[in-house]
C-alpha cells in the first residue's frame, strides 16, 4: 500500500464501528452500479431456463434430494 493508503487505513482503524459500517456501505453503493447489459443477459437466460423447465427439457431434483445430499456430508 502507498502512503495515502496507509494513512487511510490508520484513520479507518480509529473510527467507531458504526462509522466503519457507514463507510463500507458508502463504498459498496458506489461499486454496485447496475449494468443494463448484464441484467438483459440474465433475464434472457432465466427465460430460457424457465421455458426448458416448463417443456420438460430439464432434469429436476427435488428439494429433499438436494438436502439429503448435503446432510450426509
Amino acid at each position: 500500500m502507498g502512503t495515502i493508503s496507509n494513512e487511510l487505513v490508520a484513520k479507518i482503524k480509529s473510527l467507531p464501528d458504526n462509522e466503519k459500517i457507514e463507510l463500507v456501505d458508502s463504498i459498496l453503493i458506489q461499486l454496485d452500479k447496475p449494468d443494463p447489459e448484464i441484467d438483459r443477459v440474465w433475464v434472457e437466460e432465466a427465460r430460457k431456463r424457465w421455458q426448458a423447465y416448463k417443456m420438460g427439457k430439464v432434469e429436476t431434483v427435488s428439494y429433499e434430494q438436494v438436502m439429503d445430499k448435503y446432510r450426509t456430508r
